[in-house]
Protein backbone atom coordinates (compact mmCIF):
# COMPACT_ATOMS: atom_id res chain seq x y z
CA UNK A 1 0.00 0.00 0.00
CA UNK A 2 1.55 3.82 -1.32
CA UNK A 3 0.33 6.16 1.20
CA UNK A 4 0.13 9.70 -0.55
CA UNK A 5 1.80 12.62 0.97
CA UNK A 6 0.75 16.25 0.27
CA UNK A 7 3.54 18.70 0.16
CA UNK A 8 1.81 21.97 2.17
CA UNK A 9 3.26 25.76 1.51
CA UNK A 10 2.44 29.38 2.31
CA UNK A 11 4.04 32.48 1.11
CA UNK A 12 3.27 33.18 5.14
CA UNK A 13 5.85 31.35 6.37
CA UNK A 14 9.29 31.26 6.08
CA UNK A 15 10.71 29.46 3.20
CA UNK A 16 12.80 26.50 4.03
CA UNK A 17 15.87 27.13 4.84
CA UNK A 18 17.63 23.45 2.98
CA UNK A 19 15.80 20.33 1.07
CA UNK A 20 12.44 20.00 3.11
CA UNK A 21 9.34 21.03 3.15
CA UNK A 22 7.75 23.57 5.61
CA UNK A 23 5.03 20.63 6.23
CA UNK A 24 3.87 17.01 4.83
CA UNK A 25 0.58 15.85 5.01
CA UNK A 26 0.55 11.63 5.49
CA UNK A 27 -3.48 10.30 5.96
CA UNK A 28 -4.60 12.70 8.30
CA UNK A 29 -1.69 14.22 9.89
CA UNK A 30 0.39 17.26 9.09
CA UNK A 31 3.66 17.33 10.10
CA UNK A 32 5.65 20.76 10.39
CA UNK A 33 9.03 21.15 10.00
CA UNK A 34 11.00 23.03 12.52
CA UNK A 35 10.40 26.95 12.75
CA UNK A 36 12.69 29.44 14.06
CA UNK A 37 12.01 32.90 14.32
CA UNK A 38 11.96 34.15 10.99
CA UNK A 39 9.56 36.85 9.82
CA UNK A 40 8.48 35.76 5.99
CA UNK A 41 7.55 39.06 5.06
CA UNK A 42 10.49 40.82 6.35
CA UNK A 43 12.70 37.71 5.68
CA UNK A 44 14.61 38.88 8.73
CA UNK A 45 15.16 36.86 12.40
CA UNK A 46 12.80 38.40 14.83
CA UNK A 47 16.15 40.01 17.30
CA UNK A 48 13.78 40.93 20.26
CA UNK A 49 12.91 39.16 23.53
CA UNK A 50 12.37 35.32 23.71
CA UNK A 51 8.90 36.16 23.58
CA UNK A 52 8.76 37.81 21.17
CA UNK A 53 10.79 35.49 18.96
CA UNK A 54 8.43 32.45 20.65
CA UNK A 55 5.48 34.61 18.72
CA UNK A 56 6.89 34.97 15.76
CA UNK A 57 7.65 30.98 15.84
CA UNK A 58 4.26 29.75 16.80
CA UNK A 59 2.94 32.35 14.04
CA UNK A 60 4.74 30.76 11.61
CA UNK A 61 2.90 27.71 12.42
CA UNK A 62 -0.25 28.58 13.02
CA UNK A 63 0.22 29.62 9.23
CA UNK A 64 1.42 26.81 7.81
CA UNK A 65 -1.81 25.29 10.03
CA UNK A 66 -3.89 27.40 7.73
CA UNK A 67 -2.55 26.61 4.35
CA UNK A 68 -3.63 22.74 5.69
CA UNK A 69 -7.01 24.32 6.37
CA UNK A 70 -5.91 23.49 10.59
CA UNK A 71 -5.65 25.94 13.05
CA UNK A 72 -2.95 25.79 16.41
CA UNK A 73 -5.93 23.87 18.13
CA UNK A 74 -5.73 20.98 16.19
CA UNK A 75 -1.87 20.48 17.01
CA UNK A 76 -1.57 17.56 19.07
CA UNK A 77 2.42 17.28 19.24
CA UNK A 78 4.56 19.95 19.83
CA UNK A 79 8.36 20.08 20.08
CA UNK A 80 10.03 22.97 21.76
CA UNK A 81 13.87 23.61 21.39
CA UNK A 82 15.63 26.29 23.37
CA UNK A 83 18.98 27.05 23.61
CA UNK A 84 18.77 27.77 27.10
CA UNK A 85 16.26 26.57 29.39
CA UNK A 86 15.58 29.10 31.53
CA UNK A 87 13.51 30.93 28.94
CA UNK A 88 10.94 27.78 29.70
CA UNK A 89 8.64 30.15 31.60
CA UNK A 90 8.75 33.22 29.29
CA UNK A 91 7.82 30.46 26.40
CA UNK A 92 4.76 28.95 28.54
CA UNK A 93 3.20 32.31 29.03
CA UNK A 94 3.30 33.16 25.51
CA UNK A 95 1.69 29.27 24.94
CA UNK A 96 -0.43 30.36 27.12
CA UNK A 97 -1.69 33.39 25.22
CA UNK A 98 -1.73 31.01 21.81
CA UNK A 99 -3.22 28.05 23.16
CA UNK A 100 -6.38 26.91 24.76
CA UNK A 101 -7.03 23.75 26.46
CA UNK A 102 -7.09 20.69 26.05
CA UNK A 103 -3.53 21.51 25.02
CA UNK A 104 -1.02 19.84 22.83
CA UNK A 105 1.23 17.40 24.30
CA UNK A 106 5.01 18.49 23.99
CA UNK A 107 8.53 18.16 24.70
CA UNK A 108 10.93 21.20 25.65
CA UNK A 109 14.38 20.38 25.38
CA UNK A 110 17.45 22.49 25.59
CA UNK A 111 20.44 22.13 22.60
CA UNK A 112 23.26 23.39 22.02
CA UNK A 113 22.87 25.87 19.12
CA UNK A 114 20.01 26.04 16.28
CA UNK A 115 20.08 27.09 12.49
CA UNK A 116 20.70 30.60 11.80
CA UNK A 117 22.42 31.04 15.82
CA UNK A 118 18.65 31.31 17.07
CA UNK A 119 17.63 30.80 20.49
CA UNK A 120 14.17 28.97 19.68
CA UNK A 121 12.37 26.61 17.57
CA UNK A 122 9.39 24.43 17.20
CA UNK A 123 8.08 21.68 15.75
CA UNK A 124 4.80 20.10 15.35
CA UNK A 125 2.63 17.28 14.23
CA UNK A 126 -1.20 18.07 13.63
CA UNK A 127 -4.43 15.91 13.64
CA UNK A 128 -6.53 17.16 10.38
CA UNK A 129 -10.09 17.11 10.29
CA UNK A 130 -11.50 13.66 8.45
Amino acid sequence: ITMSKKIIFTEDAPKALGPYSQGVVAGNTLYISGQIPLNPKTEALVDGTISEQAEQVISNLESICTAADASLADIVKLNIYLTDLSNFAEVNQVMQNKFSEPYPARATVQVVALPLNVDIEMDAIVLLNE
